[in-house]
Formats: structure tokens, C-alpha cells, sequence
């Protein structure tokens, strides 16, 4: 850095780049859950898909695509070990639409089926949390979805 005449245009450059991809990784971590594509997370970046996809993967070492789904299967091992739902609900609850392809995943990602990953970590940990507690307090979207208004009896939103 000159100081005479501030930081170089491509450190300037670097770190606009850096944290546009920081915005659209925090967006992937903060709504796993819900539908995400490659356009929705250039569009929180600022940039074309292609500069995207590429400087995703040039910082972060993995597609972006691949980073959702491994965020996805992360928390999916969380709630199959420490919660009593069912691999379906899961499955739901992280974002897949599919059983088979969260299935597939899980095991490219972890080794093992969701079910024996499920019940090997019930046999040897502590008494899982109830699913409806989880399904309370625990599923993103209907967190996101909720508000103190319409939580208040006899709001508009009650008829």
C-alpha cells in the first residue's frame, strides 16, 4: 500500500469481491432451508452467475451448490443425533425435496445411510429431544414466518 496514494485498485477490487461472496455464503448459512439457486446467491453478491460460480469456488475451494448442500447435510446429522424425528422429517426440515437425493448425499458426504448414522448416535449418546419441540422451536422457516403480530390473539391475521 502507497501512502501517498491509498490501496491499490485490485486490493479494492479483492475485498469488494470477498465480501460479496461473504454476503451470499452468510445467506446460504442463515436460510439453508429454504429453495436457493445459483441465481438467487449471485443476485446477493452482485455479480453474473459464471463470475459467481467461479469466484466461489476460487475462494472457498467447493461450488456454491455443494457448500448448500453441506450445510444442509451438517445440520441434517444435528437434528438425526440429537432429536427424535424421523429421517423424512429431516430431510424436509433442511431443505431437500427428495428423500433419495438427501439420502445420497448424506452418505457422500458422511459414509452412512441418515438412518444407521440416526441410530448408532441414539445408541451411544443421550435421550434424543422430543420432535415436536423441534418442530416448535427448531425449523427455520417457520421461525422466520412468525411474528409478534401475528402471535397476539385477535390480531387481524386471527380470522
Amino acid at each position: 500500500m502507497s501512502s501517498d496514494t491509498g490501496p491499490e485498485p485490485w486490493r479494492l477490487r479483492s475485498e469488494a469481491l470477498l465480501a460479496a461472496l461473504r454476503r451470499a455464503r452468510d445467506l446460504v448459512d442463515r436460510h439453508y432451508a429454504e429453495p436457493l439457486d445459483l441465481d438467487d446467491l449471485a443476485r446477493v453478491a452482485g455479480y453474473s452467475r459464471f463470475h459467481f460460480a467461479r469466484a466461489f469456488r476460487a475462494v472457498y475451494g467447493e461450488t456454491p451448490g455443494r457448500y448448500l448442500t453441506r450445510r444442509r447435510i451438517e445440520r441434517a446429522a444435528e437434528l438425526l443425533r440429537w432429536a427424535n424425528l424421523t429421517v423424512t422429517e429431516v430431510c424436509q426440515l433442511v431443505g431437500f425435496s427428495s428423500l433419495g437425493s438427501f439420502s445420497t448425499a448424506f452418505r457422500d458426504f458422511l459414509g452412512t445411510s441418515p438412518a444407521r448414522f440416526q441410530r448408532d448416535a441414539h445408541r451411544s449418546g443421550p435421550p434424543p429431544i422430543p420432535g415436536c419441540y423441534v418442530l416448535m422451536f427448531g425449523a427455520p422457516a417457520a421461525r422466520a414466518s412468525r411474528s409478534a403480530i401475528s402471535e397476539k390473539p385477535g390480531t387481524a391475521t386471527d380470522v
